[in-house]
């Protein structure tokens, strides 16, 4: 499952940038490079939490994979959606958008695991 994982985040992150690269509108350089930075963000932040997980619980290691596999998705079809449908009055909301609510997820679905783990283990 953790490779699975691994697999979806290099796709997402790849795609996210492929996607991100397509819709810009030719801003500067600079510009690009920091909203590049940005998009990435989630997926490298979930991949040195794989890295650092193998410590952790077999349920936190369970709900990792998850939230990996399910933001490396959602983030795709979110971008997905913005290129095929292009929004003309904030065409750079879900650039800015869709990073800090995939840190929110992942900071709140695999708190509760390490939580809900961590409750287990005392009883």
């Amino acid at each position: 499952m953790r490779t699975a994982a691994f697999v979806a985040l290099i796709a997402g992150a790849a795609g996210s940038i492929g996607l991100l690269l397509h819709a810009r509108q030719h801003p500067p350089p600079l510009l690009v490079f920091l909203f590049v930075i940005w998009v990435l963000s989630p997926f490298v932040v979930l991949g040195i939490a794989h890295l650092v997980s193998k410590r952790r619980s077999p349920g936190t290691q369970a709900t990792l994979c998850f939230v990996s596999v399910f933001i490396a998705i959602a983030s795709l079809l979110v971008y997905g959606d913005d290129t095929l449908n292009h929004r003309t009055t904030h065409p750079a909301f879900v650039y800015v958008a869709v990073p800090p609510v995939s840190w929110l997820l992942i900071i709140l679905l695999t708190s509760m695991a390490a939580i809900r783990s961590r409750k287990t283990q005392n009883q």
